[in-house]
C-alpha cells in the first residue's frame, strides 16, 4: 500500500505510537511498518533533516519530533507532542541507542555516564512519562530495544552489553508493576542487524552520501550472513515485524518477555 495512507483495517488501526530513534535504521523501518498497519506515529530523534524527510514520506499519519534521548526534558516533550497531536499514546518503542566506548580497565566516568544516559536512562524516562497517558487510555504496549549483547559474551562493547542486560531486566520488572494497569512491557533483543550503528551510529550515517551508505550496508550484510546459522543478515524490517507483533493485539498476552530476533546467532555462543 502507499505509505502515505493508513490501513483502515490494519492491526494498529486507531493506535498512536511514539518511536525514539525513529529517523533511521530499526526506528525508521518500524515507523513505516506501524503506519502501514494503521497507526499514527511520532518518530523522534536528533537528525532533523532525516526525520522531517521520513515523516513527509510516510504522510499525514507521521510526525517528526526533534529529540535528544540523553535529555529527560526532550523525552517528556516528545510524549506531550504525541498526545497533543494525536490525542493519545498507546505504544512506546524505546528504540534510540548507539555504540559505547571504553574497556574494562580504561573506562572513564564520562564514558559510563554517556552510556547510561543513552541506553538505560532513556528507557527509564520514556516509561516514566508514557505511563500516565497509557493509564488514561486503559492500557498500552511498551517495547524496549535491548540486544543479544545483554545475553552472551563478546556480542558488543562490555559497557553496552551490561546496559542492555539492564534494559532487559528493567523490562521484566516494569512488566510486573504495570501489568495490572493493562500496560504490557516487552523487550526485543536483536542480533547482528545490518544498520548504520556498525559504522558509528545513525548520526555518522547521516553525514555520508547515500551511495556510501549503500556500499557499506551491502558489505556488512555479506559479512553478517557468514556469522549466523540462517545464511543472511538480519534487517531492520525483521525487528520492525517483531515490534508490530508486540504492539498489536496479536501479542496481547505477551508481557515481560525478551523476544530474541537473531537468526540463531546466540546458539553459537552457548553459556
Amino acid at each position: 500500500m502507499d505509505v502515505n495512507e493508513t490501513n483502515p483495517r490494519g492491526p494498529l488501526t486507531g493506535k498512536v505510537a511514539l518511536i525514539t530513534g525513529g529517523t533511521s535504521g530499526i526506528g525508521e523501518a518500524t515507523a513505516e511498518r506501524f503506519v502501514a498497519a494503521g497507526a499514527q506515529v511520532v518518530l523522534a530523534g536528533r537528525s532533523q533533516d532525516k526525520g522531517a524527510a521520513v515523516a513527509a514520506r510516510l504522510g499525514a499519519a507521521a510526525v517528526y519530533c526533534p529529540m535528544d534521548v540523553m535529555e529527560e526534558g526532550d523525552i517528556a516533550a516528545a510524549v506531550r507532542l504525541t498526545v497533543d497531536r494525536f490525542g493519545a499514546l498507546d505504544i512506546l518503542f524505546n528504540n534510540a541507542g548507539g555504540p559505547t566506548s571504553g574497556s574494562l580497565t580504561t573506562f572513564t566516568g564520562e564514558q559510563i555516564d554517556y552510556g547510561v544516559h543513552l541506553l538505560l536512562s532513556s528507557v527509564i524516562f520514556g516509561i516514566k512519562h508514557a505511563v500516565p497517558h497509557m493509564e488514561a487510555r486503559g492500557g498500552g504496549s511498551i517495547i524496549n530495544c535491548s540486544s543479544i549483547a545483554g545475553i552472551r559474551y563478546n556480542q558488543g562493547n562490555i559497557l553496552y552489553s551490561v546496559l542492555k542486560a539492564a534494559v532487559t531486566h528493567y523490562t521484566r520488572l516494569a512488566a510486573v508493576e504495570l501489568g495490572p494497569k493493562q500496560i504490557r512491557v516487552n523487550a526485543i533483543s536483536p542480533g547482528a542487524i545490518a544498520t548504520p550503528i556498525f559504522w558509528g551510529g545513525s548520526a555518522r550515517a547521516n553525514t555520508l552520501a547515500a551511495d556510501d551508505n549503500a556500499r557499506k550496508l551491502e558489505k556488512l550484510k555479506a559479512n553478517l550472513a557468514r556469522a549466523t546459522p540462517l545464511p543472511r543478515a538480519g534487517l531492520a524490517d525483521d525487528i520492525a515485524e517483531a515490534a508490530l507483533y508486540l504492539a498489536s493485539d496479536a501479542g496481547s498476552y505477551v508481557n515481560g518477555h525478551d523476544l530474541v530476533v537473531d537468526g540463531g546467532r546466540t546458539q553459537l555462543f552457548r553459556e
